[in-house]
């Protein structure tokens, strides 16, 4: 599966091509904000969130928006630019989750969407999923929703994030909490801190 920095070097536009597609789809009216409202339900009021993989900051944006104290992180510079002049009131910072540390402290959720996961090398997997166990407050939860077919299949996903210090706390198939099952093609895992990091 080919990782964002692969993209990006095989197409010196997808990143501008994909914050356009994301606007095209809130003119259209579509909904694009169904993981940012899962998240602002699950949080407590003003919470530290941090959006993993943000992109554009449609998530951590929408979260802003609403009083959390909002800290985004990805890889992307142009992405990261969008989200800056699109949510000035949440902070944006380049970075990549496999290689560099998570800006702000430890926070009370940390939520990572849009196929983020998928687009990881495989070589820094682990340490992502490391970085945020390490970055969770002891009572923070951790939500990571993903595609099946992009290369990491969800068994050993969950696998993975056991021994990064993730205890999973449920799972569904959906950011509407369906549930989850072996034939789904979709995982939205909520995970606590390890009772060994508490």
């Amino acid at each position: 599966m080919a990782t964002w920095t692969d993209l990006i070097q095989q197409n010196p536009h997808h990143s501008e091509n994909y914050a356009q597609r994301w606007r095209s789809f809130a003119a259209e009216g579509r909904d694009i904000d169904g993981e940012a409202r899962l998240i602002d339900a699950l949080a407590p009021r003003h919470a530290r969130i941090l959006d993993a993989g943000c992109g554009t900051g449609r998530v951590g944006g929408y979260l802003a928006q609403r009083g959390h104290d909002v800290t985004g992180c990805d890889l992307d510079p142009v992405l990261i630019g969008y989200a800056q002049q699109d949510y000035p009131n949440a902070n944006w910072h380049v970075g990549d989750l496999c290689t560099d540390p998570i800006p702000g402290g430890e926070y009370d959720i940390i939520v990572s969407a849009g196929n983020v996961m998928g687009f990881l090398p495989e070589s820094g997997r682990l340490a992502a999923l490391r970085a945020i166990a390490e970055a969770l407050r002891p009572t923070g939860r951790a939500v990571i929703g993903f595609g099946a077919g992009r290369g990491w299949a969800f068994p050993d996903f969950l696998s993975d994030a056991a021994r990064a210090g993730l205890e999973l706390q449920s799972a569904f198939s959906s950011w509407e909490l369906h549930p989850f099952s072996p034939d789904s093609d979709f995982l939205v895992a909520l995970f606590i801190p390890a009772t060994s990091l508490k």
